[in-house]
This record gives C-alpha cells, sequence and structure tokens, in this order.
C-alpha cells in the first residue's frame, strides 16, 4: 500500500506497520565517481594528500543524508481514553535544502490529542527523520510530518513545529549567521479550538499552559 505522498507502508505478520520510502537503487561508486568529477570541476585536486578519499566520503555522506531508515510503526488502544496533548520536543533534523543540496539542521516539537489509538513515543521521532531525509524544503517537511500521522494515527488534532538554520542562507547569498526558519502546521482541534492552539505552542516553546 502506498500513501498520496509517496512512502511506502508494508503491513507485517503482527499489529504493527514496517514504514519505509521507496525509491532508485543507490549506486555508491557511481556517485563516488561523480562527486571526483564535480571537486575536480571546481578546480579541486583530488589525486593526492589527504582529498584522495574525499569523493568516497561525500558520496556515502549524502547517501546518509537522503535515506531514511525503515522502522516499525506501533500504536496501543487508548485504554485510559487519555485525552491530553501528547508531545516529543526538540527532536533533531537534518535534511538538505533542494534548492542548492546544502544543509539544514533544527528540530522539530511534534504533538498530537490521541483518539482511539495512542503511538509510541519514539516513533514520532522516526516519521520526523522519514521525511527529513532526501531533498526538502522545511515548509513542506512540516506539512508532511502532520499529514502522515493525521492519516496513520486518526488523533483528534495534531501539531508540528519546525526551527531550522539553512546553510543556503548561512554560509553563501546572504551570509545570515544564527538566522533561524519556523514553520508550523495545525490540524482538527489543534488548529479549531484556541485553547487547545496556545497549549501546543506554549509546550513547544518550552512553557507550560497550566502556569498561573
Amino acid at each position: 500500500m502506498q500513501s498520496p505522498n509517496g512512502v511506502e507502508v508494508l503491513p507485517t505478520v503482527t499489529a504493527a506497520l514496517r514504514v519505509g520510502r521507496q525509491g532508485p537503487r543507490r549506486d555508491l561508486a557511481a556517485a563516488e565517481r561523480a562527486a571526483a568529477a564535480f571537486l575536480s570541476a571546481l578546480g579541486v585536486d583530488c589525486d593526492s594528500g589527504s582529498l584522495v578519499e574525499t569523493p568516497g566520503r561525500m558520496a556515502r555522506a549524502y547517501a546518509e543524508l537522503l535515506t531514511p531508515r525503515e522502522f516499525r510503526l506501533t500504536t496501543f488502544d487508548n485504554d485510559e481514553q487519555y485525552d491530553e496533548l501528547v508531545m516529543a520536543r526538540a527532536i533533531p533534523i537534518r535534511s538538505v535544502c533542494e534548492h542548492h543540496f546544502l544543509p539544514f539542521v533544527g528540530v522539530a516539537h511534534v504533538g498530537y490529542l490521541p483518539g482511539e489509538r495512542i503511538l509510541g513515543l519514539s516513533k514520532l521521532a522516526r516519521v520526523v527523520e522519514l521525511f527529513a531525509h532526501g531533498p526538502q524544503v522545511q515548509e513542506r517537511l512540516t506539512k508532511q510530518i502532520a499529514d502522515w500521522l493525521a492519516t496513520h494515527l486518526h488523533p483528534k488534532g495534531v501539531g508540528v513545529v519546525i526551527e531550522a538554520e539553512h546553510m543556503c542562507m548561512t554560509l553563501r547569498g546572504v551570509r545570515a549567521a544564527g538566522a533561524t526558519t519556523i514553520t508550523s502546521t495545525l490540524l482538527g482541534t489543534l488548529r479549531d479550538d484556541a485553547r487547545s492552539r496556545g497549549e501546543f505552542f506554549a509546550l513547544a516553546n518550552g512553557g507550560s499552559s497550566r502556569a498561573g
């Protein structure tokens, strides 16, 4: 079974789902040759010294950045009828800007209001990684994470906030070192209900909506 965003969800013999992304087969040898040609075209001599292994390192590094790991999506019956916000804060993000193929790094804050199922907490980080590994723009990444959780978990609401620093903006062009970009997507109750929305953003910012 394949969802509209191209992510494959494969049923296993258990209640969990094995989740991965289909794509062309990797050819690291070809990538290494291409990296060597790319560096040579820019005037970098990789034939001697410490640069001899650089094309191979480049190929392996980008393969790691572009390839998410498969995981099993584990959900559980919400036996206690828990109806408060569940959030994982500061999930690390490493992705690649599709415009310049330079990395952007940061954190994601992901939360949801449970329905009939609750999610294994580590899986929130796994879903973030699933969509972060590949050519991306931050706006799309934020929405993909939220939409996927809404589709596969059927919660009452989903919220995603991403804060990231883009190397294409801090190392080149405007060279705005230290600047971060913040994007958010809210679905369901977290979008429609002001109190729930406020609680989500308060927790995403590291505070408590119940203080005072």
